[in-house]
């Protein structure tokens, strides 16, 4: 039976990576866009750092890199995997899901890892593209081994987080509002858009244990460096605590959110 049944998910991964190749066009665009983005990074950073002293730690070639790496990054992690439950919730069809033999929270996470996974693949594309725009440091083979197993725990933590904010359809029919102010803090206070280590240092010891730190920051930081070995056992902690929180809150909402459907059709 359990054979089966993890069968039957990758066979949802499978059919979401198809679904996202039909879109040829989209997938060119964005890697142009890519392409573009990383020329007008490496053009005002080089501009911004010639006329200010390195911060310490953080020399030109390694916020040439982190920008590089967070923006191939983040073409996989700002994909809202769970969009689909928000919009099921939202017309009612999310009642046939629950006559099939599937656990319905596992298919949303088959169907969003194969959508996250095709995007991925075109991040080699793309990377190749990016060594011709910008020189991006490559890390030891450990530290890539670490910063895989970080940017997985990030990824977990993304998805948790998005499935409890689609959740909360359940109980309202507007969403936007909150996943529009979580999309900004996880992108400003996150370290997407800017790495952590150029804020304030009183605060960045209150967002280094944020959950958006999680997502973005902790996995840069291990690549291009910042977080140094001595410390991996600490970040990797700190995103592990956060997966299980919010695993907990997704089990708590979903089977709460599940038994007032229940109640309220009868």
């Amino acid at each position: 039976m359990t054979r089966i049944r993890w069968g039957a998910y990758l066979a949802f991964a499978k059919q979401a990576m198809a679904r996202e190749a039909t879109y040829r066009f989209d997938v060119f665009t964005n890697i142009g866009s890519v392409l573009v983005r990383l020329y007008l990074l490496r053009t005002v950073w080089v501009a911004l750092y010639s006329q200010n002293a390195a911060p310490v730690g953080l020399p030109l070639h390694a916020i040439l890199t982190y920008s590089a790496v967070a923006l191939l990054f983040g073409l996989v992690m700002d994909i809202d995997q769970t969009h689909a439950l928000y919009e099921r919730l939202h017309d009612g069809s999310i009642a046939s899901d629950f006559l099939k033999p599937i656990s319905v929270p596992f298919f949303y996470f088959a169907d969003g890892t194969g959508e996250v996974v095709f995007h991925a693949l075109l991040i080699l594309p793309a990377l190749a593209l990016a060594l011709l725009v910008v020189h991006i440091d490559v890390p030891t083979a450990a530290t890539c081994a670490v910063f895989a197993l970080s940017a997985l725990l990030g990824y977990t933590i993304g998805f948790l987080l998005n499935f409890v904010l689609n959740c909360s359809a359940f109980w309202t029919l507007e969403i936007s509002a909150v996943q529009m102010i979580v999309t900004w803090l996880t992108g400003i206070l996150g370290g997407e858009l800017i790495p952590l280590t150029l804020f304030p240092p009183w605060l960045r010891s209150i967002v280094d244990v944020l959950p958006f730190a999680s997502i973005f920051s902790t996995p840069l930081s291990i690549y291009v460096g910042t977080i140094a070995p001595d410390a991996y056992a600490r970040a990797l902690g700190v995103q592990t605590l956060w997966a299980l929180g919010f695993g907990l809150i997704a089990t708590v909402a979903w089977r709460t959110g599940v038994r007032r459907i229940v109640v309220q059709g009868g």
